[in-house]
């Protein structure tokens, strides 16, 4: 039995899976370790770099965005051209422009209908007060004077026969022939054909004198300056509608000059005041006129005073329409200086007022300011400036308060300089 158990022993074990045993190689495994150790500080260096490398480009973004930055800003800044204020004139005088007019300038009419059978009086002629300066042919006038003169006499003949008939029933009712009623019809009679008589009267006159109209005379001495009619030419009675003026007739001495004075000015200007007039055509003449009268109220609209100078023109060297300058001599100021004068390309004009920029410190400071007289290229500045100021040239419309700027030297050439924008 010990056998067969043996034996059956035996038979399983022959039958079962084999059994193999794994053996490790010592110096394999060491290589192994070394490698996985290698690979790691590989792994470890490669994030490094790539740590390194976004490093790098955060701080290369971060540097460029300030050079764009600063760039940005150096191209911001406006580069201007500056201009010290000049003081103005310690006078005060203040010069105005003006047009000369005559101290009486009076267009001409036609006061009846007719046709010019001649006229007498061409421009330039100087002629005296009721001197005929042309003839009308009036014959609609004519026919209606002579039915009215017709008329006339046909009142006045019944008025006449109404007169008669009056006396004699005067009579008639002192014999008490007649009534009371029929004398009394009898005086009315008269005095409507009376009545009649001084209508008809009145309406004679009144064509005498359109036909006496037919004379165009001068209503005061003067100069012809304008001549619109000739021979033939049909003229209607008054200036309504398209009628022209057959004659304008001015007096040109004296000559009137209207000025028109700022309201910051008007206190300097008094009647009596000499007045200094310059005409471009005469240079370095000097007519001297007075101020006669001022409306003593400043326009709201304008803000000035009219103010009217009388100019005296014997020689009759000035002339009616010219453009002239006056003068009117102030007294000089006592208080500091505070009026300048300015070019013109120095003035923005926003809704807040008039503003001239300034450059303070790198910035700009608009300053609001009062202006006085226009010279054409310059400007008076009465207030809101002080000497010394740096005025920007040619400022742009869109510049603003506060606004950093660069201020090109006096000395580099206007050409060069960037123009503000």
């Amino acid at each position: 039995m010990s056998d067969q158990t043996s034996g059956t022993h035996s038979g399983h074990l022959a039958e079962g899976p084999p059994h193999h045993v794994v053996t490790v190689d010592p110096i394999e495994q060491v290589d192994r370790s070394r490698a996985m150790r290698r690979a790691r500080w590989v792994l470890i260096v490669v994030a490094v770099l790539l740590a390194l490398g976004a490093v790098r480009t955060l701080v290369g973004r971060y540097y460029n965005a300030h050079a764009l930055e600063r760039q940005m800003a150096s191209q911001a800044t406006r580069y201007v051209n500056t201009v010290a204020p000049r003081p103005a004139n310690g006078n005060r005088e203040l010069t105005l422009p003006g047009t000369l007019q005559g101290f009486v300038e009076s267009p001409i009419y036609a006061r009846t209908n007719g046709y010019v059978l001649r006229w007498f009086k061409d421009i330039g002629a100087r002629v005296e007060k009721g001197e005929v300066l042309a003839l009308l042919d009036t014959p609609e006038v004519d026919q209606e004077l002579n039915q009215a003169q017709a008329a006339r006499n046909q009142a006045a003949a019944r008025r006449a026969l109404a007169q008669t008939s009056l006396t004699r029933w005067q009579n008639l009712r002192q014999k008490d022939a007649v009534s009371q009623q029929e004398l009394d019809e009898r005086t009315s009679a008269a005095n409507q054909a009376q009545a009649d008589l001084a209508a008809a009267e009145a309406n004679v006159r009144r064509l005498q004198e359109l036909q006496g109209f037919r004379r165009i005379v001068a209503p005061f001495a003067g100069v012809v300056t304008k001549r619109n009619v000739d021979v033939g030419t049909l003229v209607n009675a008054g200036n309504a509608g398209t009628n022209r003026e057959l004659f304008t007739l001015a007096q040109t001495d004296p000559l009137r000059i209207y000025l028109y004075v700022p309201q910051a000015y008007s206190q300097q200007v008094k009647a009596g005041q000499n007045v200094a007039v310059t005409l471009a055509e005469l240079p370095g003449q000097v007519f001297h006129g007075a101020i006669a009268r001022m409306s003593s109220a400043i326009d709201p609209t304008t803000r000035t005073m009219q103010v009217e100078v009388s100019l005296p023109n014997k020689e009759g060297r000035l002339l009616p329409g010219a453009y002239v300058q006056a003068q009117i001599a102030g007294k000089a100021a006592d208080d500091p200086q505070t009026a300048f004068v300015v070019p013109t390309n120095t003035l923005l004009f926003r809704k807040e007022g008039p503003r001239i920029a300034v450059a303070e410190n790198g910035r700009v400071n608009l300053r609001p300011v009062t202006i006085g007289r226009d010279y054409g290229r310059t400007v008076e500045i009465l207030s809101g400036l002080k000497a010394g100021d740096a005025l920007i040239l040619n400022p742009a419309d869109s510049i603003e308060q506060g606004e950093a700027i660069t201020v090109m030297p006096a000395s580099a050439p206007a050409a060069s300089a960037p123009r503000a924008s």
